[in-house]
């Protein structure tokens, strides 16, 4: 095979910021996508320190982690729902106030729109200015539903500011 574009995930924001500086003054092949972890409970470290870097350098945008272990779901919100799966154990680290306010506003949304939790969640990500795309894994065949909703649900400006002050950090 060939590789066409190179991507990078995970690094810090000066890092990636000194790579991209390096490929450029080099004329070497750089970064033309990130992956970083980022979703609705954890935006702060995307949006502070690595967002600017990547509209200011074009990058595409592709999240992995985008339905923060299942819990943006709706399907844990509480530690009795910790034993539905493998991930709930690490899920416990989001049942906490901020958490469930997050909870409450995807509840609020799906409800307006008739969609699960998951598919506002990733709707959110998809109209993100920045996010290229999201990345979700499903354990069965039913959970793909959440990808279609997703893609074809127009989130109002109302629902997107819903969503961004439930989930503010």
């Amino acid at each position: 095979g060939k590789i066409r574009w190179i991507g990078a995930s995970n690094f810090s924001a000066d890092r990636l910021r000194e790579s991209l500086i390096y490929s450029t003054e080099n004329n070497l092949p750089r970064y033309e996508v990130y992956q970083p972890g980022y979703n609705l409970f954890d935006r702060e470290e995307f949006e502070k320190e690595h967002e600017k870097i990547c509209t200011d350098y074009g990058l595409g945008v592709v999240t992995y982690y985008s339905l923060a272990s299942g819990f943006l779901t709706g399907k844990y919100r509480s530690e009795d729902d910790l034993n539905k799966s493998q991930r709930g154990g690490g899920v416990k680290k989001f049942l906490n106030e901020r958490g469930f306010k997050i909870l409450a506003a995807l509840d609020e949304v799906s409800a307006k729109h008739g969609v699960e939790q998951a598919s506002v969640a990733l709707a959110w990500l998809i109209h993100h200015p920045s996010v290229t795309a999201p990345i979700a894994s499903v354990t069965d065949l039913s959970q793909l539903k959440s990808f279609t909703e997703a893609a074809n649900l127009k989130l109002s400006s109302e629902d997107i500011s819903l969503l961004d002050k439930a989930s503010i950090y």
